[in-house]
């Protein structure tokens, strides 16, 4: 159910690449309280990306889920914002995040919808 995507300037090896979806989905199954086998993660390095005009390391991620706590979402974002700000070594000021609830019947597994 829950999907992370993140899509960042840096250049990162294969082997980094797939240890930053691990920690990525290992983190997000642990916030949103949801078993790991349901979380997907998308990791794309080296997007052509600026921030505040320039093309200083930066971040954006979406996060989305069915039954997203909403009232939650500030502390998801420091959580998410800290935990890759320290992987990738960018300034949490230069990392957009985004949150999206999605509805079951919207949300395709397994040749059917939750």
């Amino acid at each position: 159910m829950p999907c992370i995507i993140l899509k960042t300037n840096q250049s990162l090896s294969k082997e980094q690449q797939l240890d930053y979806c691990h920690s990525f989905s290992e983190k997000t199954a642990r916030l949103l309280g949801k078993p790991e086998s349901y979380v997907m993660t998308l990791l794309e390095t080296q997007v052509s990306m600026t921030m505040s005009g320039t093309t200083e390391p930066a971040a954006y991620i979406e996060l989305k889920s069915i039954n997203l706590p909403e009232d939650k979402t500030a502390e998801l974002s420091s959580a998410l914002c800290q935990h890759i700000s320290t992987l990738l070594d960018i300034n949490p000021k230069r990392i957009y995040i985004e949150f999206s609830n999605a509805q079951r019947h919207l949300w395709g597994w397994d040749s059917k919808t939750f």
